[in-house]
């Protein structure tokens, strides 16, 4: 990683037949960590992987993360993606993504002889060992986390039916509707609002006093360490940007982040979307990617900046990352 505050460490050139260095300036503040994540990159090496080994095709249940560009470029070298599991031919593998699936869908995999690789991310995994331990001490579960999100979906299929119940706010914890003497504990998706978070699991404990809960927190290092350069970031920037896809829970929550800061903030899929009368009045610029978003989509929003105007970097570095997780035993080696 750089220095922890690198100045001018590039100045981007102007493009071919772009105008010369008249160009307004334009301050990048370049929030780091940023883009993916030990997760990420393991969930799409499983694929890259699995398709050097077996062949194309090879068969993705669901987005292997929330990003469109990685996904294109893995259909490219052959991957298929899929809602579900009767869409995947007999005799080809299938990899399941990286937020984590239902304990239903590798044991229907296993009843069709299905060979499959399980990119969920480890820190998703250790969340949902923690649920069925919960669930084997005799708990019930409030789990924190978005509705309808697959890592919600994934760790609510680890247990029985209604042993688990989901809260997405403070208000929702008012409003539990719990039996006297019920044992709980609680739980987090790794994806979220790290100050959300910590009001809901305060209100929690504030209503359940006995209530539960891991040893440390859920929400991943990567969220926790993104949403901390944004808060260093945020608040010098005139406006953030965040690159990220819409259906990405991390992505969502660093533009919440900045806005908090006071900074308008926006989410971006790639450089095309941004209108350059967001420029107007900026000074400084605030940007980052979320979890699932390559580094190669931040170099294009920086190049795609310095068509309008002249473009001076810096980047700072709250957290180095070195989290590095292993391949599943069927591709290592």
């Amino acid at each position: 990683m750089n220095a922890p505050f690198q100045t001018g460490a590039a100045k981007a050139d102007p493009p071919a037949g772009a105008a010369p260095r008249t160009m307004l300036p334009l301050t990048v503040l370049i929030a780091a960590p940023r883009g993916f994540c030990a997760g990420v990159d393991r969930a799409i090496e499983i694929v890259e992987r699995a398709i050097e080994r077996y062949g194309a095709p090879v068969y993705v249940r669901h987005e292997i993360v929330h990003n469109r560009f990685v996904v294109e470029g893995l259909k490219a070298m052959g991957a298929v993606f899929v809602e579900e599991l009767d869409e995947v031919p007999d005799g080809v593998p299938v990899v399941f993504s990286a937020h984590g699936v239902p304990k239903a869908v590798p044991a229907e995999a296993e009843r069709r002889r299905l060979s499959y690789l399980d990119a969920t991310c480890p820190l998703v995994s250790k969340v949902h060992r923690q649920a069925e331990r919960q669930i084997e001490a005799g708990r019930h579960i409030i789990f924190v986390g978005h509705r309808g999100h697959p890592e919600v979906i994934g760790t609510f299929g680890q247990v029985p039916e209604g042993r688990m119940t989901l809260v997405e706010s403070v208000a929702d914890v008012a409003g539990l509707a719990v039996a006297p003497g019920t044992p709980l504990a609680f739980l987090t998706q790794t994806t979220l609002s790290v100050d959300d978070t910590a009001a809901i699991v305060a209100a929690l404990h504030d209503r359940f006093p006995d209530i539960v809960g891991p040893k440390a927190e859920d929400i991943c290092y990567a969220t926790s360490n993104r949403q901390a350069a944004v808060k260093a970031i945020a608040p010098g920037s005139d406006l953030v940007l965040v690159i990220g896809a819409p259906n990405s829970s991390n992505s969502l929550r660093l533009v919440e982040v900045a806005e908090r800061c006071g900074t308008d903030a926006r989410l971006i899929q790639r450089a095309a979307e941004i209108d350059p009368s967001w420029l107007d009045g900026v000074g400084t610029l605030g940007l980052t990617a979320g979890a699932s978003a390559p580094e190669s989509l931040v170099r294009e929003v920086v190049d795609r900046l310095a068509q309008w105007r002249a473009v001076e970097e810096h980047t700072l570095v709250t957290a180095q990352e070195k989290m590095v997780f292993k391949l599943p035993r069927q591709l290592a080696g």
